[in-house]
């Protein structure tokens, strides 16, 4: 019998460093496999259609929405973002872990429909240090930035609900971090007595 996948989940602001932190710590678990978002915001500098996000357009985001096939989706600075369903469903019934770069509301809305799911969320060191990193992006407008920054606030306040705080200061240490919980997680009891039942008659 398979253990069920687990879903790492990790929200943070934007300009914290989660997506550098996700696409690395891929690299330290070769099992893990990286959930790929839909979103309608245009591709930035880089980005790879299927790798990054699957970009669709707010028709197609509706009708996926209709359709119910989203586990979560949400408005984050005025786009549409969401998670596949049947990718979920799949991963976890065939043992495969999942980790899963999502706002918030998407989280809140996944621990509310998935159980034993692993919430982490990542922080700046300091909100000075969040707009240094949104300016070195070059990627947004000042408009956008000051917007991100003003919902930042919020978004903070959500962390008291996750599993684990990361802060984001020295990013080889935070990575560390991030590791350490992935590999205590993936030891817990009852996820390996899951996987190991018939073999012990557990």
């Amino acid at each position: 019998m398979k253990r069920e996948g687990v879903l790492f989940v990790i929200s943070a602001p934007s300009g914290a460093g989660k997506t550098t932190l996700c696409k690395e710590i891929i690299d330290k678990f070769p099992e893990l496999r990286h959930s790929v978002s839909y979103t309608t915001r245009a591709p930035r500098a880089g980005e790879v259609p299927g790798r990054d996000y699957f970009f669709v357009g707010k028709e197609e985001f509706s009708r996926m929405i209709e359709a119910g096939e989203f586990a979560e989706w949400a408005e984050v600075h005025g786009n549409l973002y969401g998670t596949s369903l049947a990718t979920l469903k799949e991963c976890r019934s065939q043992g495969i872990d999942l980790i899963l770069d999502i706002d918030c509301q998407g989280a809140q809305q996944l621990k509310g429909r998935f159980d034993g799911g692993v919430y982490i969320f990542i922080l700046p060191p300091s909100i000075a240090e969040l707009r240094r990193r949104l300016n070195g992006r070059s990627s947004d407008t000042a408009e956008v930035i000051e917007r991100r920054i003003q919902n930042a606030a919020g978004e903070i306040k959500e962390s008291r609900w996750y599993d684990y705080i990361i802060v984001n200061d020295e990013f080889p240490v935070a990575l560390e971090q991030l590791k350490s919980v992935l590999v205590a997680e993936q030891c817990r009891a009852f996820r390996v007595i899951q996987g190991l039942s018939a073999q012990f008659n557990i």
